[in-house]
C-alpha cells in the first residue's frame, strides 16, 4: 500500500487515539463500546436506551437518522427531528453519539448534532463524500464496503486524511460471502492486519456481520480478543419491534451483559473497558 501515504504505520509504535469527548477516546489502553438501536424511532426509545445503558461499561450511543435501505420502501429514518432527539440525548446524559451521514448536503447539520459521523458500508467509496468529511473537525467512523479489500478499505481512510481530518476510526463489519447462514462474515483476519498496517484505531461490527443476535456476543468476545480498539453493537428496548434489523438487536439487557463480559477478555490482551462518568485526573497540590 505504497500509497497510503497518512494512513499507514510510520513505526510499529505508532498508534493515533481519536477523541469523541473529554476522557472519552478511541486508539489507547480504554476500549470503546458504542451501543443503541439501527434506527432513532422516538425520543422516548432513546431515553430508555441511554438511562439503562448508562449503568453498563458503554462509553457512546449509536442511533440511524437517515438510513440508507435495500428497498426505497423500507424506513428511510426520522432526518432532522432524529437529529433532534440525538442532540437532546447527548446534552442530557452526556454521552457522545454517533449516526450516519450519507450524503454531502448532511454534513454541516449532523455535524452540529452529534460527536461522530459514520460513513456506512455502501458509502465507502463515496470519494466526494470522503472528501468532504476530511474537511470537518469531527472523528468519522469509516465502515468497509460489504466486498471491499483491505487495500480498498485503508485507501478510502486515505481520502478523508488527505483533504485534513486525521480523526478517523476503521470499522470491521463483515463481508459478504456465497454463505447465507450469517448476514456477512466476520473478518477478523483484517482486523488483525489492519492493526498492523495502519495507525488508525479499528473497531468491530459484530451485529451486522452475524445478523443474528444470539452470534453478537461470540464474537464480540473474538474481536477483542484479535486487538480490536472497541465495538458498536445495536440493541434495542423492545427488539422484536425494532423499525429496522430486528433480528440482530440485542435487548437492553443482553447489551449490558456483554459489556460487562468483555472486561476479562480486555484485561488479558492490555486493554481496559472505562465507565462512562470517567473523572477528570486530579491535579497534585504543591
Amino acid at each position: 500500500m505504497q500509497n497510503a501515504k497518512l494512513t499507514t504505520k510510520a513505526h510499529p509504535a505508532h498508534q493515533t487515539t481519536v477523541q469523541l469527548r473529554d476522557y472519552i477516546t478511541v486508539g489507547g489502553r480504554d476500549l470503546l463500546i458504542v451501543g443503541g438501536p439501527c434506527a432513532v424511532e422516538s425520543l422516548e426509545q432513546m431515553e430508555t436506551v441511554a438511562s439503562r445503558l448508562a449503568e453498563a461499561p458503554i462509553q457512546a450511543i449509536r442511533g440511524g437518522v437517515y438510513k440508507p435501505r435495500t428497498s426505497p420502501y423500507s424506513f428511510q429514518g426520522l432526518g432532522d427531528a432524529g437529529l433532534t432527539i440525538l442532540d437532546q440525548i447527548r446534552q442530557r446524559h452526556q454521552v457522545p453519539v454517533v449516526t450516519e451521514v450519507m450524503s454531502i448536503s448532511q454534513i454541516e447539520e449532523i455535524a452540529a448534532h452529534v460527536d461522530m459521523l459514520q460513513v456506512g458500508s455502501r458509502n465507502m467509496q463515496n470519494f466526494d463524500l470522503l472528501k468532504a468529511l476530511g474537511k470537518v473537525d469531527k472523528p468519522v467512523l469509516l465502515k468497509r464496503g460489504l466486498a471491499a479489500t483491505i487495500e480498498e478499505f485503508v485507501m478510502a481512510a486515505e481520502y478523508i486524511l488527505s483533504h485534513g481530518n486525521s480523526q478517523v476510526v476503521l470499522c470491521e463489519r463483515g463481508i459478504r460471502s456465497f454463505d447465507n447462514y450469517t448476514r456477512n462474515v466476520l473478518d477478523l483476519g483484517a482486523v488483525v492486519a489492519l492493526k498492523q498496517l495502519t495507525h488508525l484505531p479499528v473497531i468491530v461490527d459484530p451485529s451486522h456481520a452475524a445478523g443474528k443476535r444470539e452470534l453478537v456476543a461470540g464474537l464480540a468476545q473474538a474481536a477483542i480478543a484479535a486487538g480490536a480498539d472497541g465495538l458498536i453493537i445495536e440493541c434495542h428496548p423492545e427488539p422484536e419491534k425494532s423499525v429496522s434489523d430486528a433480528r440482530q438487536a440485542l435487548s437492553l439487557v443482553d447489551m449490558a451483559e456483554l459489556a460487562h463480559s468483555l472486561r476479562p477478555i480486555a484485561d488479558a490482551v492490555g486493554r481496559h473497558i472505562p465507565t462512562r462518568t470517567l473523572e477528570a485526573p486530579q491535579l497534585a497540590v504543591a
